[in-house]
């Protein structure tokens, strides 16, 4: 009787091969909050007839302290780019300014454009793309303002769009000092940079 005992198996929780083992506190792995807008059209207990978590915003809604994304809404488009000429820099120029344009420029344009906006950044360097115009160049400095707005915020030929990136006020500050380093617009009508 005694041998029987200790002939007797006893099964761990250890996985491998083809068993996965056992799950202990399957919630820690397996979280119960949902994505807000994804479908779960299994679940009995969704929001909406679409099955989803949360109700999708009424359209053309602003989220609060968003208002000025809604005064630049364009297509993208060159019908959109060519209509950016009639926007004005709406932020006075200064010096304060000009130093928040700076450290966004250096955070988000230098890769590309170089410290100088010589077209000289590190991914240009290292050959991941051609360069794009210097910005001492006559296409910058004829190009107005609410075309390079419009450029930054939706991009233009190779370049991507930083308008999930930087609010409208900030682009407008990259304009600013763009501007700076470009030298004062020379198309047919005064930036408000340029009028500075």
């Amino acid at each position: 009787m005694a041998s029987a005992i200790a002939l007797t198996v006893f099964s761990s929780c250890s996985s491998g091969g083809d068993n996965p083992g056992y799950e202990y506190a399957p919630n820690m792995y397996h979280g119960f909050g949902y994505e807000p807008l994804s479908q779960k059209a299994e679940e009995p207990n969704t929001i909406n007839a679409h099955g989803m978590n949360m109700r999708e915003p009424v359209k053309k809604t602003i989220a609060r302290g968003q208002s000025d994304f809604a005064k630049y809404e364009f297509t993208v488009s060159n019908a959109s780019y060519e209509s950016a000429t009639s926007l004005k820099n709406p932020i006075p120029f200064s010096k304060t300014v000009l130093a928040e344009g700076n450290t966004l420029y250096n955070i988000n344009c230098t890769p590309c454009h170089g410290d100088n906006g010589l077209g000289d950044g590190t991914i240009v360097a290292a050959g991941k793309f051609p360069p794009p115009p210097s910005y001492n160049s006559d296409r910058i400095k004829t190009t107005p303002d609410g075309k390079l707005f419009y450029s930054i915020r939706y991009g233009k030929n190779l370049m991507g769009a930083y308008g999930t990136v930087l609010t409208p006020k900030q682009i407008w500050k990259v304009v600013h000092y763009i501007r700076s380093i470009s030298g004062p617009y020379k198309g047919t009508t005064t930036s408000a940079t340029a009028s500075k």
